[in-house]
């Protein structure tokens, strides 16, 4: 799939994203979606979705969470390996973590779960048991060739 270089605020987006500020991430990804034609329509829409997914998940909103990221992931999967300077497949494989742990928590354990995800993202992706919980995704920029 051939892409086009995205707009400066996608990549202000972006960095709502990864620093966990999805509402803003929400807000700006939103106005481009709605002038966007596709492909980017779809992509901007998928990525947005990911964003919503994890602003409900601060919120305890399992439901939506799950939903959102389900979504998401459907929406971004012919985008891959990668688009618009995104690596697109590692942003999947994060989120479709995020959703197997979610989905293994349940509704009930949500609470838990989200301070489980806190402590390891405090302490590092990389600390024992943190697979386990899951983490936030982040979307990585790389240069096309």
């Amino acid at each position: 799939m051939t892409s086009v270089v995205p707009p400066e605020e996608f990549w202000q987006g972006v960095e709502q994203f990864n620093q966990q500020e999805f509402y803003a991430c929400h807000d700006t990804l939103e106005a481009l979606w709605m002038e966007a034609l596709e492909p980017q329509k779809q992509f901007y829409q998928g990525v947005l979705q990911i964003a919503v997914a994890c602003y409900h998940l601060s919120n305890l909103n399992w439901r939506g969470a799950v939903v959102l990221l389900g979504e998401g992931i459907r929406r971004l999967r012919d985008y891959q390996p990668v688009y618009e300077g995104i690596d697109v497949t590692e942003l999947l494989t994060q989120s479709i973590q995020l959703l197997k742990a979610l989905q293994q928590a349940g509704p009930e354990q949500v609470a838990d779960f989200v301070k489980q995800l806190a402590a390891a993202e405090i302490n590092g992706a990389d600390e024992v048991g943190s697979e386990a919980v899951g983490r936030l995704p982040k979307i990585l920029r790389v240069e096309e060739t």
